[in-house]
């Protein structure tokens, strides 16, 4: 059995007939990829997702407090006010922060090395905690990837829906979640044809797919992959770029899983594989 270094750098091996320029497209992909995840207030830095409950929610490093902060953060840091109107922050005497209605995914509130602020799913309000020098970030080992394989990039047909047409996803946290189709695409592979749906995300189309090798070498929730919009009813599937959900590196997101339509009887032998030993979110 290979060592897990020789593994690795069998991995990550350049393969002959791969174009020097492709082999540079993917390899600047990976490096951007890897600085993102551990960036500042990236995802191996997310450490808590606390449900709030109406009236207050207090808010430290106390454990007893609704909404827990690291230990390097005040014992009291203040409170989140849920009321019909929303949710309020009060910071706590001595907090060099303001009091603010604080909107989901805008306001973020920094204390030292630790951010907090509001998510919504489903109507309901919760509050999501990085940490900068938390204990996933400080042992993140890196991300492996399948070698680049030029037969993954593949032209795909892409058809729009007659009419609006939306996906529901179920979600790692429980939550459901739904977005917006515009179309489906077919591609062939192995003289087999395959069929998946995206929905829009930021002026792209966003897969969320499972394939045969999810659970083994990838990822057993999902794994994402983005494509620019349809060019005369084409678009590029370029599996080489796909990567894993954010709950890969945290327990504390919620990552859309794939709908039935979008798990592959097929090995997608390409992208970003499995991140660590234990896939603690496996199906």
């Amino acid at each position: 059995m290979l060592p897990a270094l020789a593994f690795a750098i069998l991995l990550d091996a350049p393969l002959d007939s791969v174009p020097a320029s492709y082999a540079k497209e993917i390899a600047d992909f990976r490096a951007h990829r890897e600085a993102e995840i551990n960036s500042d207030d990236g995802w191996i830095t997310l450490v808590g997702l606390h449900w709030l409950k109406p009236g207050e929610n207090r808010v430290g490093s106390d454990p007893s407090c609704e909404v827990p902060l690291p230990a390097s953060a005040p014992k009291r840091a203040g409170a989140i006010i849920l009321g019909k109107a929303g949710a309020r922050f009060v910071p706590a005497p001595g907090i060099q922060l303001q009091e603010a209605t604080l909107r989901p995914d805008e306001d973020v509130l920094r204390i030292g090395r630790i951010t907090f602020f509001l998510i919504e799913r489903e109507g309901r309000l919760a509050v999501r905690v990085k940490d900068n020098d938390g204990e996933a970030r400080r042992a993140f080992t890196g991300l492996r990837w399948y070698p680049t394989d030029m037969a993954w990039r593949i032209d795909a047909r892409f058809e729009p829906w007659a009419e609006r047409h939306t996906i529901t996803f179920d979600t790692s946290g429980g939550v459901k979640e739904q977005m917006e189709s515009p179309g489906y695409v077919t591609f062939v592979k192995n003289g087999r044809e395959f069929r998946l749906e995206p929905v829009w995300d930021e002026g792209k189309l966003f897969f969320v797919f499972r394939d045969q090798t999810s659970g083994k070498s990838t990822y057993g929730g999902a794994r994402f992959l983005y494509a620019a919009p349809a060019k005369n009813g084409i678009i590029s599937l370029d599996f080489n770029k796909a990567v894993n959900p954010p709950c890969v590196f945290t327990p504390y997101a919620t990552c859309p899983l794939p709908p039935p339509q979008n798990r592959l009887g097929l090995q997608v032998t390409a992208g970003e594989l499995m991140y660590g030993e234990n896939d603690h979110r496996k199906p």
